[in-house]
């Protein structure tokens, strides 16, 4: 039974507090997940566990470009360029791990149900404490 949950890792914020992420150096990526996946608050490595396959999909994902780390009022939040995966495929999740830091977690996406497609697209919303995929208040 897979267990879904939208959320940054609990083990991400942790290590926030060590010094150990830098989200504007180091290399991040995003992984696409099929509804088989165990992904969420506990995750705390990539894994190749239930992430989708075929279809020109490669392992891994992709990288994370654009990188922009904001705040407003009390909530810091950071924003991706839109991410294509030019491949066909059917995916229920995506997973954004730190490459430079040993495959650490990030965050867990939940798209709410399968999504599929042949250019598969994640849109990030725009940067702003009430649409930003990480927001942290």
């Amino acid at each position: 039974m897979s267990n879904i949950l939208q959320t940054q890792t609990t083990s991400f914020k942790t290590e926030l507090y060590t010094g150990v992420h830098n989200l504007a150096t180091n290399t991040l990526k995003i992984a696409l997940y099929t509804a088989a996946a165990d992904l969420n608050e506990a995750t705390t490595v990539y894994t190749t566990s239930g992430e989708v396959s075929g279809g020109g999909y490669v392992a891994g994902g992709a990288t994370l470009t654009g990188v922009t780390i904001s705040s407003s009022g009390y909530t810091a939040f950071v924003d991706f360029a839109d991410v294509v995966f030019n491949a066909s495929v059917t995916a229920r999740c995506a997973l954004i791990y730190n490459v430079t830091q040993g495959n650490k977690s990030i965050a867990v996406l939940d798209f709410g149900s399968d999504k599929t497609s042949t250019n598969f697209t994640i849109t990030m919303p725009a940067n702003t404490w009430t649409k930003s995929p990480l927001p942290t208040k």
